[in-house]
């Protein structure tokens, strides 16, 4: 997953993209090359939400899951068109932090940026605490906080070195997850069609309808799994930051958002529906990957082991890109004069260190969380996400709403790539994250992210007042729609 400079940074400094030259300023190396970004981007949006997160999803929803991931597809595909007008209007290195700023105000893009910051901390967070429940499955009796730990030092090591290191790092843990959904799609199709494999007679598509498309809970169970839907699409408002900084944007941004949207949906309804094909959907446990358990069905000799150690990888990755990303954000924040300045320091290896240490700092939390609560960890954790994500989600397309607003007024050019049915989609999707927002405080689990959030919101009106005594910079004036 990609990482955006905020509003007011020079730099686009993007996790998964290149990053600017280095000199004696101070500022960071391009050391990814286009390979790294090509399969990083592809396998960007694969981790612990497909992997791990899914066995829950299945178990509360059901069948119906497919339906709730239909309709998450749809609003995020829509604020990521709204997302792709902004960026063919006026490519930016800021992107949607930049966007807020002009179009809602230099608070808003204050808000965005730190929040977005806080949102890579949390998932470095869930991604560790999907990290101990794997490990579990070769060590039972070891404490899930203490592979937390192991692994949040190994990661923070990685990101400590070179930039071409972490390159080749994440270069090869995302080949391995994308391959590993592929072998599930290939493979439970040719079962499926062919009746390949020894797993008996209860493999078919009807499972899909067999034991009921609802769970006992209802439409309202597959309400509620919305929230974590939403958090298995996190990083889409990544595609337009890369576009954003190409030469061609107006070839180059539609193809993006269109082809990653496509390849997501197959990649998790696709998935889904072939993997309750497989194995009638009421013994898929919620605790256990339901990756794991298909290809123990498969009858494959230590496919189980091979299949953990692919969703270990794909979390391990995931949360060394939030590692990278919230130490760049840190980074770019204090170049805005929006952050502390010693967080604007580099090392000799071109790598932010003190926005590094002080984001994993952060995330020692995690290991926190999984020794007190290790069984609800991540849930809590995704939850605090989801609301941070349908904060920036929200902004994106309050933006271009007031963008719409400014072309008609005659105040700025309309951009070649108008998202579809706009002002009425925009309105529907903002609709659409509100009856998340609302479904969060509906469970118990997830409840608890509306308790951090007020919190968050105090300490952004505080920050934003220190930042504006401190001369936060502002590189874009404000078009009033």
């Amino acid at each position: 997953m990609k990482t955006n400079a905020p509003s007011g940074s020079s730099n686009p400094n993007t996790s998964r993209s290149v990053e600017s030259d280095a000199g004696s300023s101070g500022e960071l190396i391009r050391g990814l090359k286009n390979r790294h970004v090509q399969m990083i981007a592809l396998g960007g949006a694969i981790g612990s939400g497909l992997f791990l997160g899914s066995a829950q999803a299945i178990h509360s929803a059901g069948p119906s899951l497919l339906l709730a991931y239909a309709l998450g597809g749809f609003a995020v595909f829509m604020m990521a068109r709204a997302l792709g007008e902004l960026l063919l209007y006026r490519p930016v290195a800021g992107s949607f932090a930049t966007y807020a700023e002009e179009f809602v105000g230099p608070w808003a893009g204050f808000v965005t940026g730190w929040s977005y910051w806080f949102l890579w901390v949390a998932v470095g967070i869930a991604e560790l605490t999907a990290v101990g429940i794997y490990m579990q499955y070769w060590f039972p009796e070891l404490p899930q906080w203490v592979s937390v730990l192991a692994m949040l030092g190994v990661l923070l090591t990685v990101n400590l070195l070179s930039v071409k290191f972490f390159g080749e790092f994440e270069f090869w843990f995302a080949l391995i997850k994308v391959l590993a959904v592929v072998a599930l799609l290939l493979f439970g199709l040719a079962v499926l069609l062919f009746g390949l494999g020894h797993m008996g007679d209860a493999v078919s598509v009807t499972n899909l309808w067999r034991y009921g498309i609802f769970s006992d809970g209802g439409i309202s169970a597959t309400l509620l799994i919305c929230p974590l839907v939403l958090f298995s699409f996190g990083g889409i408002e990544l595609i337009g930051v890369a576009a954003g900084e190409t030469e061609d944007p107006k070839r180059t941004l539609p193809k993006a958002i269109n082809g990653t949207i496509y390849r997501i949906l197959i990649f998790y309804m696709g998935a889904i529906a072939i993997i309750m094909s497989l194995v009638p959907w009421p013994e898929i446990g919620a605790d256990v990957s339901p990756f794991v358990m298909v290809f123990d069905h498969f009858g494959i000799p230590a496919a189980p082991s091979i299949i953990n150690f692919v969703v270990l990888t794909a979390a391990a990755s995931a949360c060394n890109s939030g590692i990278f990303s919230s130490g760049r954000m840190l980074f770019a924040l204090a170049k805005a004069r929006q952050a502390p300045s010693l967080f604007g320091h580099i090392s000799h290896q071109h790598v932010p260190t003190r926005g590094i240490v002080a984001s994993v700092a952060i995330m020692l939390a995690g290991a926190v969380i999984n020794y007190f609560a290790p069984k609800q960890a991540f849930i809590y954790v995704i939850s605090v996400v989801v609301v941070i994500q349908l904060w920036t989600w929200s902004i994106i397309v309050v933006s271009q709403l007031l963008y719409r607003r400014a072309v008609v007024a005659g105040k700025v050019p309309p951009s070649p790539y108008p998202m579809p049915g706009a002002p009425w989609t925009g309105y529907l999707t903002l609709a659409f994250f509100a009856m998340i927002l609302v479904l969060l405080g509906c469970d118990a689990d997830t409840r608890l992210a509306l308790y951090v959030s007020p919190i968050w919101v105090a300490a952004m009106a505080v920050g934003w007042q220190f930042a504006k005594k401190n001369g936060a910079e502002t590189h874009v004036a404000r078009v009033a729609p």
